[in-house]
């Protein structure tokens, strides 16, 4: 979770600013680790996604995580003040080498080359009207679209999206009623698990494997989602339909 809050100007610690001269990243430096010409920026989105996208906004990534600032905010007023894309990404870089410790973002979330293809992906777009284009398009594929799910012999399988991105890959799902388990498999490596709202089914949250519950369902029509805070919010949330 990178450290940055909405505010009218972007304050860097004199850590920061050490590690983002250390790394050779703000403008000027002829080292260029963390260069947007020497990164893979459809590899910085899908990391970005997968390893970022659950605690931050960023909109052209499509991620709407609320634990952690909102990126397109917090770099406003650098691009009102005309940092260009160097300077917010030795902001990202140092911040992913140097996480403040008093924040929930882990250390080496992202480490090497992949660190300086995140930064370079996040410097592209933050804070940018419009969509990505091309290749940046189809990077990271969309969740929430798929056919729904249809209980088989008693088992409802419904997937968190494998990518990070807070959503389930069915967004609808169909049941009989009676003895249900509830399955959520989780490849993303982000914590998840799926509740069916006004029912006692609650999975256990997990990072990576298959999440399961059991219980007995009326016919009727229920709501599904991760019990995570701000999983729900940000999307991570679909429809059943028991008959």
């Amino acid at each position: 979770m990178i450290d940055l809050r909405p505010r009218r100007h972007v304050r860097l610690s004199l850590s920061l600013l050490l590690a983002v001269a250390a790394a050779g990243l703000v403008a000027g430096c002829t080292n260029n680790s963390g260069s947007e010409q020497s990164s893979n920026l459809v590899k910085g989105k899908q990391l970005f996604v997968q390893k970022c996208g659950s605690c931050h906004i960023l909109a052209r990534a499509g991620s709407k995580g609320v634990t952690g600032p909102n990126l397109d905010a917090a770099f406003a007023a650098a691009r009102q003040e005309n940092w260009g894309d160097d300077g917010v990404r030795g902001v990202v870089y140092g911040q992913i080498l140097y996480p403040n410790p008093n924040t929930a973002m882990p250390a080496n979330l992202v480490t090497g080359k992949d660190a300086a293809d995140v930064a370079a992906y996040v410097s592209t777009v933050a804070s940018k009207p419009g969509k990505d284009v091309g290749l940046l398009a189809s990077a990271v594929a969309p969740a929430g679209g798929g056919k729904p799910a249809i209980e088989k012999g008693g088992i409802l399988s419904i997937a968190a999206d494998p990518n990070g991105q807070l959503l389930y890959v069915e967004t609808t799902a169909q049941a009989t009623a009676g003895p249900l388990e509830v399955q959520m498999p989780n490849q993303s490596g982000v914590d998840h698990n799926i509740v069916i709202e006004g029912t006692p089914i609650k999975s256990p949250i997990i990072k990576k494997g298959v999440s399961k519950a059991k219980g007995t369902l009326k016919p009727g029509s229920f709501v599904y989602y991760c019990s995570v805070p701000g999983h729900r919010q940000a999307g991570m949330v679909g429809k059943l339909k028991v008959r």
